[in-house]
C-alpha cells in the first residue's frame, strides 16, 4: 500500500487539531524537494504552494502569502502543465492578498493573472474566467462596482456558455455586485433555468460570502423557496444565515420559518437548536423566557443529558441576566447536573463556568472556587470560557466578587503554556508574553543553542500558538 502524499498526512493532521505537526510534515517536505531538485524548480514551487495551502487553512495568512510569492517566482520555462500551475499559483497569491486586507496588491495579481489566462486559454475557455471571478470579487471590494459588474457579466457568460458547474459561486457574486449596483429587480431570476443541484451550490455560495448583504439573502430565501420549497435545506440554510446577521428586523420571522419547517419534518434536534436561537433573538424578556422553557420541554423529550444541559445553562444565563437570581442558580446547578450524565466534558465545563460565576457575584466564594477549578479541568485551556473561568478564579482568590481578573494576563499566561507545552523542556530560558495594541508581543530566551530542527520547531511553533489563540479567543 503505497503512503498517503504527504499534504494529505498534514491536512489530516490538522483535522485532529494537530497544527504544529501539520506544519511540521510540510517544512519537512519542502526542505526534501529543496534538497532533491533545488530551489527555484518546478517542484519547489509545488511544495511552496502546497505550504501555503496549509498555512492558510491554519490562519496564517501572512505566512501563506510568502508561499504563493515564492512559487508564483519560478519561471515555468516551456513546460505547459508548470504554466497552468503557476496560474493556479499567483490566482492563489491574489486571493489570499484579498484576504488579508491588502486589495491593491490583489489587484494588481489577478489582473495579471486574468491576463495570463486569456494568453493561455483564449477568451471562449472556462479557465479564462477562473481568472475573472476573483478580479470582480476585489473589484467591488475597492469600491470599482462598474467595473466588476462588466468582469463578473462575462465572468457569468462563459461558465454559462460552457455548462460550468462554477456558473454557481459566479451568480452569488453577481447578486451582490448588482446589489451594490442599486439594480433594481430580482437578483436570483437565473435559477429557474438551473438544476437543482447547480441552485443549491449558489445558496451555499451565497451563504458562506464575507459581508453578504442582508437584502441579498433575503431575496435568495424567496427564490429558492419558489423553487425549492420551505423545507429544503438550501432554504432553511439562508433562513439561518439571515437569522445569524443579528440585527436584521427579519431575523425572528427567519428562525420562526426555520423551526417551524423543522417540526414539520420530525428534525427534533435540529427544532431545539433554532428554538434556543429564536430564545435569544427575541428582545421581549418573557417571550425569551418562555421560548427557553419550551426549548427546555424539547429537551427533554430528546433525552440526550448533553442536550438538557447546554437549554439549562443558556435559559440560567437570561435568568441571571434578568435578575432572576434564584431561578437562575437553580437552572444552572440542573445543568451541572445534567452534563454530568453525559459525554461531553466540554459541555460540563461550559455549564460549571457559568454556575461559578454566579456564586461569584453573590458572594458565595468558597463554593465558587471549587466549581471554577473543576471547569478548568474539563475545558481545553486556550477555550474561551476556560480563559474566562480563569480570570474569574483570580478574582476568586483576591476575595473580589465583581471583576473578572486582569483578562490580559490570563490570556498571556495561557498562550505561554500552550508554547512551552509544544517544546523541549530544556531549550527556554524564559518566554515573555505581553499584549500590546490588541496582538502578541513575544520574548524568547534560549537555554542553550538550539539544532536547525528545534529552531525551525520553534519558530513554527510561534507562528501556530499566535494563530491559534487569535482562532480559538474568538471561537465560541
Amino acid at each position: 500500500m503505497s503512503k498517503p502524499p504527504p499534504i494529505e498526512v498534514a491536512f489530516a493532521l490538522l483535522r485532529e487539531g494537530r497544527v504544529v505537526d501539520a506544519e511540521e510534515v510540510m517544512a519537512r517536505e519542502l526542505k526534501a524537494v529543496t534538497k532533491k531538485h533545488g530551489r527555484g524548480s518546478v517542484a519547489w514551487a509545488s511544495a511552496q504552494c502546497d505550504l501555503g495551502n496549509l498555512l492558510l487553512n491554519c490562519d496564517q495568512v501572512a505566512r501563506a502569502i510568502e508561499c504563493f510569492r515564492a512559487a508564483v517566482s519560478v519561471a515555468p520555462g516551456a513546460d505547459r502543465e508548470a504554466a497552468k500551475d503557476q496560474l493556479t499559483y499567483r490566482m492563489n497569491l491574489g486571493m489570499v492578498l484579498r484576504m488579508a486586507g491588502r486589495l491593491e496588491e490583489a489587484e494588481a495579481e489577478l489582473r495579471a493573472g486574468a491576463a495570463a489566462r486569456l494568453a493561455f486559454y483564449g477568451r471562449e475557455h472556462a479557465g479564462y474566467a477562473f481568472g475573472l471571478e476573483p478580479l470582480a470579487d476585489v473589484l467591488l471590494q475597492r469600491g470599482n462596482v462598474r467595473e466588476a459588474r462588466q468582469v463578473i457579466e462575462e465572468t457569468v457568460a462563459n461558465f454559462w456558455r460552457n455548462g460550468h458547474e462554477r456558473v454557481a459561486t459566479a451568480l452569488a457574486l453577481r447578486a451582490s455586485i448588482l446589489r451594490a449596483e442599486g439594480v433594481d429587480g430580482p437578483l436570483f431570476a437565473e435559477l429557474t433555468q438551473l438544476p437543482d443541484e447547480v441552485v443549491e451550490q449558489v445558496a451555499t455560495s451565497v451563504v458562506t460570502r464575507d459581508g453578504v448583504d442582508p437584502a441579498v439573502l433575503t431575496d435568495l430565501a424567496a427564490a429558492l423557496e419558489a423553487r425549492l420549497g420551505p423545507d429544503h435545506q438550501a432554504t432553511l440554510n439562508v433562513l439561518s444565515q439571515l437569522a445569524n446577521l443579528g440585527q436584521d428586523p427579519g431575523r425572528v420571522d427567519a428562525i420562526q420559518r426555520v423551526l417551524a419547517s423543522y417540526d414539520r419534518q420530525g428534525r427534533a434536534e435540529d427544532a431545539l437548536m433554532a428554538a434556543l436561537g429564536l430564545a435569544m433573538a427575541q428582545d421581549d424578556v418573557e417571550a425569551s423566557l418562555a421560548t427557553y422553557a419550551s426549548a427546555y420541554e424539547r429537551a427533554q423529550r430528546i433525552g440526550r443529558p448533553e442536550l438538557v444541559s447546554q437549554v439549562l445553562r443558556n435559559w440560567g444565563l437570561a435568568l441571571r441576566e434578568a435578575g432572576q437570581v434564584g431561578p437562575a442558580e437553580q437552572r444552572l446547578s440542573e445543568a451541572v447536573a445534567q452534563a454530568r450524565r453525559g459525554p461531553d466534558r466540554e459541555m460540563l465545563g461550559r455549564a460549571e463556568v457559568a454556575l461559578g460565576i454566579l456564586l461569584q457575584h453573590e458572594n458565595r466564594l468558597d463554593e465558587a472556587r471549587g466549581v471554577l477549578e473543576e471547569a478548568l479541568s474539563n475545558l481545553d485551556p486556550v477555550h474561551p470560557d476556560a480563559l474566562t473561568a480563569r480570570s474569574h478564579l483570580g478574582a476568586v482568590l483576591e476575595g473580589r466578587t465583581c471583576g473578572c481578573g486582569d483578562m490580559q494576563s490570563t490570556i498571556t499566561d495561557a498562550y505561554r503554556a500552550f508554547v512551552l507545552s509544544r517544546l523541549p523542556a530544556d531549550l527556554l530560558a524564559d518566554l515573555d508574553v505581553t499584549m500590546k495594541d490588541g496582538d502578541f508581543q513575544i520574548s524568547v530566551s534560549l537555554q542553550r543553542e538550539p539544532t536547525d530542527e528545534e529552531l525551525e520547531r520553534l519558530n513554527g511553533v510561534m507562528q501556530s500558538a499566535h494563530a491559534e489563540f487569535r482562532r480559538r479567543l474568538t471561537t465560541r
